[in-house]
């Protein structure tokens, strides 16, 4: 098989979708996009594969470019054939899954899209500060719905799936991993058992090294 080029960068959303490349063994590239938060000439280069010059974008050995992690979660099960990571459809796990995979990119996913430079979208003087405030709030509330869904160990109790994945990366973002640990064990510990499996350790690793 060719192999897959993920455009993205150390530590934001494409490493979600690294992950699930590096599980599968799928052949891949990465590609690093820049600074799209702070750099016009990155988000330019993006463009072309993205309009809303955003990662991840996976583009497929065949030439076709996939974003949103989602999507892109869903299209490498179908295309593997496999489903440890996404439940197959007669699975007891389907639906739930599908059901949290999408409040997580259609939900919390956006408090970060609007808020990492809330200027971007609030133009009125000073009014940036209060409507990242009440972002981050509302993130919270939203994370403290999927803490009173989560099982354990895993975000499906004994059933691994590509939501840990997502858990094992957002968790690194605001609030932070001090909240996450009081305020919400239960995912903070999907996430950590998804950490320690050797193809995820990896990937986390190179996209959050440690400091010092």
């Amino acid at each position: 098989m060719q192999e897959f080029v993920l455009h993205g960068r150390p530590g934001w959303g494409s490493a979600i979708v690294e992950a699930q490349l590096a599980w599968y063994g799928l052949p891949f590239r990465l590609e690093d996009s820049g600074d799209l938060l702070a750099s016009d000439e990155a988000r330019e280069r993006m463009r072309p594969l993205n309009p809303l010059a955003q990662v991840p974008v996976l583009v497929l050995p065949g030439g076709d470019t996939l974003t949103e992690s989602a999507a892109i979660t869903l299209h490498l099960a179908d295309l593997t054939g496999r489903d440890d990571l996404v439940p197959g459809p007669q699975a007891a796990q389907r639906a739930a899954f599908l059901r949290w995979l999408v409040f997580i990119v259609a939900n919390i996913y956006p408090t970060f899209t609007y808020g990492d430079i809330p200027a971007r979208f609030v133009k009125a003087e000073g009014a940036g500060e209060g409507f990242r405030a009440e972002l981050d709030a509302y993130a919270r509330r939203l994370w403290g719905m999927a803490e009173e869904a989560a099982g354990t160990p895993h975000f499906f109790g004994a059933r691994f799936t590509a939501l840990d994945l997502y858990l094992s990366v957002m968790t690194r973002w605001r609030p932070g991993p001090k909240w996450f640990g009081e305020q919400a064990p239960k995912i903070t510990e999907a996430a950590r058992r998804a950490i320690e499996l050797p193809a995820v350790a990896q990937v986390m690793e190179r996209n959050f090294p440690k400091k010092g």
